[in-house]
C-alpha cells in the first residue's frame, strides 16, 4: 500500500490522481462537466497526464511508437470514438482547442519563449539554415509521393494533389480547410467534397510524423548526430542558461509580453491574411532577438511563462488533439495499401532528405530531420506540439512552426496553379 502512494503522476499520488478521475467522469456520466474553460482544461489535463504516464511504462509504445505522446492521443482518440466521452464534450473541446484559444494560448508561450530564451547568435544562425533545409525537403518529398503514385498506378497529377500537398499545407485549419476551397474553386466542386479527400493524409501522415520523429530520436540518441535538442554545434556561451527559480510576478509578466507578441502578428494577420498568424509571430520575435530590443530581465520572465505552460499544458493539449482532431474511424477507412505508402514516401523522403542536408548545411541530422521532415507532414500547429513532444525536443517548436506555415503559404499558392494542370 506504501508503494503504491508513492505513484506520483506529475506530481501528485496515486490514490489521490484516481480519486480526481472518478470525480471527472461521474461529472461527465451525469452530464454536468462545465463545458467552458473550468470544466474542459480539467478533463484535458487529468486525462493529458494520466494516459502520458501509462504510454512511458508500455514497453511497445515506450520503445517503438512514441511513448507517452502517440499514446496519449490514441487514448484520447479511443474515447471520442468510442463514445466514452459525449459527442457534446468532443465538439466543446475542439470549440475550446480552435474557437476559444487553448492552442493560440499554449503555441502563442511556446514561440515566444523558445525563441527569446535561445542564445542571439545561435538563433540566427540556426534560421538561415534551417529555411532551406526544410523547402528542399518538400520539393523532395513532393517528386517523391509523384514517382512512387506512378508506380503504384495512382498517377502523379492525383498523388502529389491529394497526398503530398495536404501532408505539407500547414494541418488543418490553416492547411486543408483553404487547399480544399482552391481545389473546389479550380474543379467547380463542393469544397466539402475536396475537404473530405484530404483529411486522411492530414491525419494519417500526422500519426506517421509523430511515430517517426520518436523512432528518429531513439535510433540517434547519443551519436554524432543528435544535437540533444539543438539544431547545430554550439560554444558553452551559446548554451541556454537555466533559470535560478521561478517567480510568480514574472511569470505574469511573461504572458503579457508573450500575448502581446500574439495580438501584434493578429494586428499583421489581418492586413495579410495568406501569411499565419503563427509566421508574422515568429518573425517579429526573431526580429526583436537580432535586434537586442528586449530588456534580459523581460526575456527572462518569457522563458519562464514559457517553462510554466510547457511542463503543465503540453500533455493536454495532446489529450485535446486526440479528443477533437483524430477521427479512429475515418483514419480506418482511409488506410488502403496504396494510400498507406503514398503516405508514408512523403514521411520517409523528407525526414532522410531533411537529415541529409540539415548535415551538409552544418545541422545535425536528427535534429533537422525532426523540425522539418517529421513536422512538415504534421498537423501544423497541433501536429508539431505531438511531434516534438515524442521526441522530446520542444524547444524547436519555433523552427517548427517557421518551416511549417512558411512551406504551407506556399503549399497553398501551388495548389491554385497546379490543381488546373494535375487533375
Amino acid at each position: 500500500m506504501r508503494r503504491f502512494r508513492e505513484i506520483k503522476i506529475s506530481g501528485v499520488s496515486l490514490p489521490l490522481y484516481i480519486i480526481m478521475i472518478i470525480i471527472l467522469m461521474v461529472t461527465i456520466a451525469y452530464h454536468k462537466l462545465p463545458l467552458n474553460m473550468l470544466g474542459l482544461t480539467l478533463m484535458l489535463v487529468l486525462l493529458g497526464h494520466l494516459f502520458y504516464y501509462i504510454g512511458n511504462k508500455l514497453p511497445i509504445f515506450k520503445s517503438y511508437l512514441g511513448g507517452g505522446s502517440v499514446f496519449t492521443i490514441f487514448a484520447a482518440a479511443a474515447l471520442a470514438t468510442s463514445g466514452v466521452i459525449p459527442s457534446n464534450v468532443v465538439s466543446a473541446t475542439k470549440i475550446f482547442l480552435n474557437d476559444t484559444g487553448l492552442l493560440d494560448f499554449y503555441i502563442a508561450a511556446l514561440i515566444v519563449g523558445a525563441i527569446l530564451g535561445m542564445n542571439r547568435n545561435l538563433l540566427l544562425k540556426a534560421a538561415v539554415r534551417f529555411i532551406p533545409v526544410s523547402f528542399a525537403a518538400m520539393v523532395i518529398g513532393f517528386f517523391a509521393v509523384g514517382l512512387m503514385g506512378m508506380l503504384l498506378g495512382e498517377g502523379f497529377g492525383h498523388s502529389v494533389m491529394f497526398v503530398s500537398m495536404p501532408l505539407m499545407a500547414g494541418g488543418i485549419g490553416a492547411g486543408a480547410v483553404p487547399l480544399s476551397h482552391i481545389y473546389a474553386q479550380g474543379l467547380q466542386t463542393s469544397s466539402g467534397i475536396m475537404f473530405s479527400q484530404l483529411i486522411p493524409a492530414v491525419t494519417l501522415g500526422n500519426v506517421m510524423a509523430v511515430i517517426g520523429a520518436a523512432l528518429i530520436a531513439k535510433l540517434g540518441a547519443n551519436t554524432k548526430y543528435d544535437g540533444h535538442g539543438v539544431l547545430l554545434p554550439i560554444s558553452d556561451d551559446e548554451k541556454t542558461k537555466p533559470l535560478v527559480a521561478l517567480d510568480a510576478n514574472k511569470i505574469g509578466v511573461g504572458m503579457m509580453v508573450s500575448f502581446s507578441f500574439f495580438l501584434v502578428g493578429t494586428i499583421l494577420n489581418n492586413y495579410v491574411p495568406k501569411v499565419h498568424t503563427y509566421a508574422f509571430i515568429i518573425i517579429l520575435v526573431i526580429l526583436f532577438k537580432a535586434c537586442n530590443w528586449v530588456p534580459q530581465e523581460l526575456e527572462k520572465s518569457v522563458v519562464m511563462f514559457n517553462t510554466v505552460i510547457m511542463n503543465n499544458l503540453t500533455h493536454a493539449v495532446l489529450a485535446g488533439i486526440g479528443l477533437a482532431l483524430i477521427d479512429l474511424h475515418v483514419l480506418a477507412q482511409s488506410l488502403t495499401w496504396k494510400f498507406v505508402v503514398l503516405t508514408l514516401t512523403s514521411v520517409v523522403a523528407m525526414g532522410l532528405a531533411s537529415a541529409f542536408i540539415g548535415k551538409l548545411f552544418g545541422l545535425y541530422p536528427v535534429e533537422s530531420a525532426i523540425a522539418a521532415g517529421m513536422s512538415d507532414n504534421s498537423m501544423g500547429g497541433t501536429g508539431n506540439v505531438a511531434v516534438l513532444s515524442a521526441s522530446n525536443r520542444m524547444g524547436m517548436i519555433a523552427f517548427a512552426q517557421m518551416g511549417n506555415r512558411m512551406g504551407g503559404a506556399i503549399v497553398l499558392v501551388l495548389g491554385g496553379i497546379l490543381i488546373h494542370y494535375f487533375h
